[in-house]
């Protein structure tokens, strides 16, 4: 199963939530998305588990990310650009979209909520990590 890009876009907003110290209230946050967006309230929900499953999961993402972006580590990215690359690691890695739509959805939710500069950026390292990725064995 893949994520569509509304929950996709309604994880990444979780996830800017649960970075800025929000998890608690993760469904107040939820509250303040759904009314903003008129998505049915299972993709809420798909969209709040895809976002616990990729932050209870984030420490092992931050190093896959900060190893191809040594001058850019983690903690310097933009939140936007840290969460969504989070996103995108966790949907690559568990299988769950496949990676080649994972990088084009991260493309255009960069564009949409984040600087000039990010899309280049967060496609540029999940080519780096969808590439490392074929290269390893029995990894995928």
């Amino acid at each position: 199963m893949h994520a569509n890009r509304g929950i996709r876009r309604q994880a990444l907003q979780l996830l800017c939530q649960f970075d800025a110290g929000n998890e608690e209230s993760a469904d107040i946050a939820l509250q303040a998305i759904e009314e903003g967006d008129a998505a049915a309230p299972s993709t809420s929900e798909d969209a709040l588990s895809l976002a616990r499953d990729a932050w209870s999961s984030r420490q092992r993402y931050d190093e896959l990310i900060s190893a191809r972006t040594p001058q850019w580590p983690t903690h310097r990215q933009p939140l936007v650009d840290r969460n969504l690359l989070r996103l995108c690691c966790h949907e690559m890695l568990t299988g769950r979209t496949p990676p080649r739509v994972v990088i084009n959805e991260a493309v255009e939710l960069a564009r949409e909520f984040s600087t000039d500069r990010s899309p280049s950026f967060v496609n540029g390292v999940l080519d780096r990590i969808y590439h490392d990725m074929d290269d390893a064995p029995g990894e995928s």
